[in-house]
């Protein structure tokens, strides 16, 4: 017996400002639905305080309690939670078990260009704002500034709706940034971007920065890039089930938690049979989660347990990492957040490190994003060098702890 479609995605706003959101969904499963339905509550800008998540292996049931802006665009939300929703008249009990490993076709990308006869503070997040808002996804990005003060971007863009091949689309793009830009826009244009562009960038990454970065063990103290200096608790019980894992998490809350958590989880091929997530006013998060492998067993390996509860730990404390350096004798921003399996990066980094550079009115210089495989993982890097000009507004301390605090969800 099926459901309709229009029910299986419900979202019940918040009656009262300040009041969490509800979000239901009831599909057939998948290995992986949780992550990829929190990659898009996290890509619209909305956290999770509260989560309950059941399954039987071929049908779920999943609420999501949310908050966020006033101004959220739940129409969209709804019909891009349901792109990611099985349909049900395809599912099998094959389905549920079957790992990833035929991806679709991956989205054009596009290239966008345009000069600016000045820079100023916060030009870079106005138009990542734009492109957030049009649901164009950046892939990579060049900024220049040339001697006489101009300033050149390329954004290399997909389009989340694949409609910025046709005129219309390019149109509406260009008309929204002429009126965030204004008289400083000179020129603007959209072209399909060649293969030879859209490769993932191979730039140099110095050892220093990438052996303290990326370091896989867990540090024994706070330092820089380590993102959340309180403990996370990870255990793992397997008494009180007699066909699942228990793992239990304690953990301070931040930004896509719930994403990073069912992230690692999709990227191990692990299922999810009965999930609780809870957060607390005082930031602290409590998750249960009843676990299977792919093959319907518990995990009782030792090392399959251990190579897990690491990586869990990890990704609690270390979701993203972050450095300021320096670059000869200037600045720069380092920024990197692991890659899922599947290809895809962590949603709204780059939106997040403009804003908060916004906030502390710290001009970019120039930008690069890129990808690179780092310890048998994907990474991707953010390199942002700042514009000094006169000495930077506010320290490097300063410019990490405002970064950080905007990517964790703590300002």
């Amino acid at each position: 017996m099926g459901i309709l479609h229009e029910d299986v995605v419900v979202i019940s706003q918040a009656e009262k400002p300040g009041e969490p959101a509800v979000i239901t969904v009831n599909c057939p499963d998948k290995t992986g639905l949780g992550c990829d339905l929190c990659r898009v509550i996290l890509l619209f800008g909305l956290s999770i305080c509260r989560e309950d998540a059941q399954t039987d292996g071929k049908w779920c049931y999943l609420v999501f309690w949310v908050v966020g802006k006033p101004n959220t665009r739940w129409d969209l939300l709804k019909k891009r939670l349901l792109e990611v929703c099985p349909s049900y008249f395809s599912t099998s009990e094959f389905d549920y078990y079957k790992p990833e490993n035929q991806q679709p076709k991956p989205p054009d990308v596009f290239l966008l260009k345009f000069w600016c006869s000045y820079d100023r503070e916060g030009l870079l997040h106005d138009v990542t704002e734009v492109l957030w808002e049009l649901e164009l996804t950046i892939k990579r990005v060049k900024v220049s500034t040339a001697p006489d003060g101009r300033v050149l971007d390329l954004f290399f863009i997909t389009d989340n709706r694949e409609l910025l091949h046709t005129k219309m689309r390019q149109e509406e793009t260009i008309h929204y940034l002429k009126n965030v830009l204004g008289k400083a826009l000179i020129s603007c244009e959209i072209e399909l971007a060649g293969a030879e562009v859209t490769a993932c960038s191979q730039s140099f990454l110095p050892p220093a920065i990438t052996e303290d970065m990326f370091n896989l063990e867990l540090p024994n103290k706070h330092r820089s890039g380590f993102l959340a200096p309180n403990p996370a608790s990870v255990t793992v019980d397997n008494t009180l089930s007699p066909s699942h894992t228990l793992i239990q998490l304690l953990c301070k809350d931040h930004k896509g938690l719930s994403y990073d958590i069912m992230r690692t989880l999709k990227d191990y091929h692990i299922q999810i049979s009965y999930g609780r997530f809870f957060a607390n006013r005082k930031g602290n998060c409590e998750v249960d989660l009843f676990l299977m492998q792919a093959d319907g067993k518990k995990i009782v390996d030792p090392n399959k347990q251990n190579a897990l509860c690491s990586r869990l730990r990890m990704e609690l404390l270390r979701p993203v990492r972050l450095a300021v350096v320096s670059r000869g004798p200037d600045t720069e921003l380092l920024v990197a957040n692991p890659v899922e399996l599947s290809g895809r990066g962590r949603p709204l980094v780059f939106h997040d490190i403009t804003l908060a550079l916004k906030t502390l009115n710290t001009r970019i210089f120039s930008v690069e994003i890129g990808r690179h495989m780092i310890h048998d993982r994907e990474w991707e890097v953010y390199r942002i060098l700042l514009d000094e000009g006169d000495g930077l507004p506010v320290s490097r301390n300063k410019i990490e702890e405002g970064v950080r605090k905007v990517l964790m969800g703590w300002e």
